[in-house]
């Protein structure tokens, strides 16, 4: 397994939810000698200084969009977590080609300068809705997932690999549905948009860790997807308001009634691991026998949030909810 002692990391998006406990875990859990913070928004950086201030921290502004500023932030890195994005669906939709320029174009950029940086590992996150994507986020993300596969090939005789993580919907998020559902739960109704709808859950701090130990895993051109609890929209609503009534108002453009993780296409060049799924590339240049212990999953599986063998409860969605940050809620 990889060691991450003495190694310098760099992370994009760094400013992020997901990027800031990142980062609080890193230095708590891993010996590094450097983690350097790359995000494009000077007041985010400033206020995580605040709360974040630590001898081996450094704060890069820069955009992964400026690949001059990427050369020059990755110099002496050995290790990169990619989680700067564009994620906001409806802002996706909305402005196209900026989504495309950080999701995609950004994504190359990423690859090309670890690559002449000489990095070591480059893992990137993804989202459930790059599998079979349905709106313009998912389709950019999905792009991103083949670009970083694909570039095990583009380091030709270079010793760079790249990995992706996949996961769902994170609880308590940014943008998220559930400080949605808190903030309406004072007028008394909760939107519903289709009361068959289930989606994936994970924690952030679920997240971080599973990055941090793909890291350590990873060969090179994995996706990793972890197993976690799907849940039903409306027993989410129960959970968050049980006083409140609820009005469907049907789904909204580029949204699923189910989401999917390994699409039955994937799954057959996937294993199963007592934690995870591992979609190998279908290419004759990867070494599967890497995952000769794994389970081959069947003909015909597809990991889907309504065939999910697990389940999130109402109290252990209300459970979790109280551990959150309140200033993440807001």
């Amino acid at each position: 397994m990889y060691s991450l002692h003495g190694k310098s990391l760099l992370i994009t998006g760094g400013t992020g939810s997901f990027g800031k406990l990142f980062v609080k875990t890193a230095l708590e859990r891993l010996d590094l000698k450097k983690l350097v913070v790359f995000s494009r928004d000077e007041l985010k950086q400033f206020e995580m200084q605040q709360k974040q201030n630590h001898p081996k921290l450094r704060y890069f502004i820069g955009d992964v969009r400026d690949k001059s500023r990427l050369h020059r932030a990755l110099d002496g890195i050995d290790v990169v977590v990619h989680a700067a994005a564009l994620k906001q669906v409806p802002t996706c939709e909305y402005n196209p080609f900026e989504a495309i320029k950080t999701n995609v174009l950004g994504a190359e950029n990423v690859i090309n300068e670890c690559i002449d940086q000489g990095v070591e590992r480059v893992i990137a996150l993804s989202t459930d809705k790059a599998a079979n994507p349905i709106n313009l986020y998912g389709a950019t993300k999905l792009c991103s997932d083949k670009l970083f596969v694909a570039g095990n090939v583009y380091v030709g005789q270079k010793a760079t690999r790249f990995s992706v993580v996949r996961y769902g919907n994170v609880v308590g998020s940014r943008g998220s549905v559930i400080p949605f559902f808190l903030q309406q739960r004072k007028g008394g109704v909760l939107p519903i948009t289709d009361p068959r709808m289930t989606r994936f859950w994970i924690t952030l701090q679920q997240g971080v860790d599973f990055v941090i130990d793909s890291l350590q895993r990873m060969h090179g051109g994995e996706i990793f997807v972890p197993k976690i609890p799907s849940m039903n929209i409306m027993d989410l609503a129960l959970a968050l308001a049980p006083e409140c009534k609820t009005e469907v108002i049907g789904i909204r453009p580029g949204e699923k009634l189910h989401e999917v993780m390994v699409p039955e296409d994937d799954a057959r060049n996937s294993v199963e691991l007592a934690d995870r799924y591992v979609i190998q590339p279908a290419f004759s240049w990867f070494e599967y026998e890497q995952y000769n212990d794994a389970k081959k999953c069947p003909d015909g599986f597809r990991y889907g949030s309504d065939n999910n063998s697990q389940w999130l409860t109402r109290q252990d969605l209300a459970a979790v909810v109280k551990t959150l940050d309140p200033s993440s809620l807001e």
